[in-house]
């Protein structure tokens, strides 16, 4: 990798300034400070930047700016999926901390911290985050993307619990955005990515929920067919406490298996009442694994998605390639709907609020690809989106359009242009102007 000429004269100016420390190619540290949390990439970025808070954070964004680099930040890695060459790499993890103000049901959480400390931090009070599946993935870039997690049919995307941000922008200014204030920033953070300034702290809505009945069930993979043919029946009256996915997944020991995944906020018993027709189809479970437990510690794993789908049905030749699909480590049918679908006021632009199901792969298998394409919307969920290319297809076309008149007034030069970046529209648009376009899409 060629080194932007730039770099020297910048570096020497970060060293100047930072309270955190800098790492440059050939010194130590570098090489630890660079890596990503997969292997799929090898990042080699110009430099790396410890940050140890937002005045660090603003002095690579202003170093990134009058030196012409590319600025990219990283606290866990998880959604990496362009390698930060030649770019000023910002780490936040060390910024990690989390208040919970339980009056007030809000987290105010630092942009290096994942969800289990916010778990950890909200469970006393009985309260809980709108999280991943995993508590090891980072909270900033999750509800940037949109987020969907197991309480999203009942409280929405993460997105929608964005109540505050502390956002860097690329001229350097340190400004918060809230529904009143830089009500433009605000939106496009909802949903649209980490394109429009470094969110340096975030306040988010937390919910009452301490207690669900969740896990996995597995059962016999000879009733696949017959369990996702009620599934795609049953979801249509399913409530919006009730989240499910039906999986067919290969154990450790290789047996292939299939899989009901669910978590119910309310009374197991009830949970059990709702999921009776599933298990009855699916046959008698090989381990059930469901149980009431604390939200906190219903880590649920997820699929780590290398293909993904939006559809609204599923026919029968979807299921038969879904089954049929033994290459993939993991396939999953998984339930949106409920309250993702119902767009409230002034929400974010997060794309498939309509789409009531999603068919999520973790290897990319041409058969079941052929089988989906014609059924499948062709939009995407940013969250789930590995290839950059396809960033607009996460969003309505009317969304796009507006987050692209917000990038224009908040980052008209594209300084934050790695990864799922939003284009500029235009770089002499005003914030008013792309304040009234994006009210116009709403």
């Amino acid at each position: 990798m060629t080194i932007p000429i730039a770099t020297p004269a910048a570096a020497r100016r970060l060293r100047r300034t930072l309270a955190g420390e800098l790492h440059v190619p050939g010194e130590p540290g570098y090489e630890f400070a660079r890596r990503p949390l997969h292997d799929t990439i090898d990042p080699r970025p110009a430099m790396v930047v410890e940050a140890r808070g937002a005045a660090d954070v603003r002095a690579a964004v202003v170093a990134a700016r009058e030196h012409d680099l590319p600025l990219a930040v990283q606290a866990t890695g998880h959604g990496t999926h362009v390698p930060a060459d030649g770019a000023i790499l910002v780490r936040t993890s060390d910024l990690a901390a989390v208040l919970v103000d339980p009056d007030r049901r809000v987290a105010r959480v630092g942009p290096g911290a994942v969800w289990g400390d916010v778990l950890a931090a909200a469970a006393p009070f009985g309260l809980a985050p709108l999280s991943g599946s995993s508590p090891s993935v980072g909270v900033t870039g999750y509800t940037l993307g949109g987020g969907l997690g197991w309480l999203a049919r009942r409280h929405g995307f993460a997105a929608d619990s964005l109540l505050r941000a502390e956002v860097v922008t690329a001229d350097g200014s340190i400004v918060t955005a809230t529904a009143d204030d830089h009500a433009d920033l605000f939106w496009a953070l909802r949903g649209g990515g980490g394109s429009f300034g470094v969110v340096t702290a975030m306040e988010l809505r937390l919910h009452l929920v301490a207690e669900v009945y969740a896990g996995t069930a597995c059962f016999a993979i000879d009733r696949a067919p017959e369990t996702l043919m009620r599934y795609r029946e049953w979801i249509a009256d399913a409530p919006d406490a009730l989240s499910t996915a039906v999986l067919l997944m290969h154990l450790p020991e290789g047996e292939r298996v299939l899989a009901i995944r669910a978590m119910h906020v309310g009374e197991a018993d009830e949970a059990r009442r709702l999921l009776a027709p599933l298990f009855a189809a699916a046959g008698p479970p090989l381990v059930d694994g469901m149980r009431p437990m604390r939200f906190a510690d219903a880590s649920m794993g997820g699929t780590a998605p290398r293909h993904l789908e939006l559809v609204h049905d599923l026919p029968d030749a979807v299921i038969e390639a879904i089954v049929a699909a033994q290459a993939a480590p993991t396939v999953e049918v998984r339930h949106w709907g409920g309250a993702m679908a119902r767009r409230a006021a002034g929400a974010g632009p997060v794309g498939p609020r309509d789409v009531p199901l999603s068919v999520i792969a973790d290897a990319h298998v041409p058969e079941l690809a052929a089988a989906l394409a014609p059924h499948a919307t062709g939009g995407s969920f940013l969250n789930f989106l590995a290839d950059p290319a396809r960033t607009a297809t996460a969003y309505a076309p009317a969304d796009y359009e507006a987050l692209r008149e917000v990038k224009a007034a908040y980052d008209p030069d594209d300084v934050f242009r790695i990864g799922h970046a939003i284009p500029p529209a235009d770089a002499t648009l005003s914030r008013r102007s792309a304040r009234r376009s994006r009210a116009a899409s709403a």
